[in-house]
Order: C-alpha cells, then structure tokens, then sequence
C-alpha cells in the first residue's frame, strides 16, 4: 500500500482511513476503470475529496472487481457504515499472493460492497491506499 501524500490536480492529499467516510455526506462519486490504474474518488459536502487507488507495480495486478448495489443511493444521506474487510486466498505453489478487499458502505437508502482483487508475485503489495484531500482546493 502506497502511503503518506499524494497529489490530484494540484491538491495534496493526506493517507486516510476508509472509516473516516462514516457520518460524512457523500455529494459525488467518480469511478474510473479505464487505466492501468483504477480509481474512485468521493466527494462530500463539507468539501473534502477522498480517493480510494492503487498504485501499479511490476508483478502485480490490483483492480476493481465489483460493485454491487447503487452508488447514487451513497448520494446525499450521511455514511452510516463504512467498513473494510480483507480476505486472503491461498499462496499458490509459486508463492504467488492474492488477497480481495471489501469496502461496505450504507445509508438509510441503501447499500454499497466495493470490491478489489489484487494478486502479486509474494513481493509487490496488493493493498489498496485512501487519500483525504480538500476539493475546494480544486476549483
């Protein structure tokens, strides 16, 4: 997992916690699986930007898999749960790694399970880094 600051048009970014979203009031969400790197960004009304990301590396692929449920019902009602869960497979004879990330999220409309798989040669991270940053900042 990449860790401490990075950097989205211009605005730096702090690591975060996944948890942090709890109680906040999500006003967008960006979800970009067209690179080698995929991304989702969240914005919230008080203006702070999240990012949720994995930095690609040699050996090691870190993607999303799956979202199941409607993001729009995130949308405009507080994060009443925000929770990650991790699941490891089993080392392959190669010592290959493989690990799937779960990112559970819900209000009273609904609810959100993100979920990234990521596999590596037993060297490379397969950890999926959060970011909190000031969107205002962008504008």
């Amino acid at each position: 997992m990449q860790s401490g600051k990075y950097s989205v048009g211009g605005t730096k970014m702090e690591q975060a916690r996944f948890e942090d979203l709890k109680g906040k009031t999500l006003t967008r969400i960006d979800v970009d699986k067209t690179g080698y790197d995929h991304q989702i960004d969240f914005f919230t009304e008080d203006g702070l930007h999240y990012v949720m990301r994995h930095y690609q590396d040699c050996c090691e692929s870190v993607t999303i898999e799956d979202i199941c449920g409607e993001l729009a019902h995130l949308l405009n009602e507080p994060i009443l749960l925000a929770e990650e869960v991790t699941k490891d497979e089993p080392d392959s004879e190669w010592g290959d790694i493989a690990m799937w990330t779960f990112y559970k999220l819900s209000t009273n409309r609904g609810s959100v399970t993100i979920r990234w798989h990521g596999s590596s040669n037993g060297y490379y991270s397969v950890g999926v880094s959060f970011y909190e940053g000031n969107s205002r900042e962008e504008e």
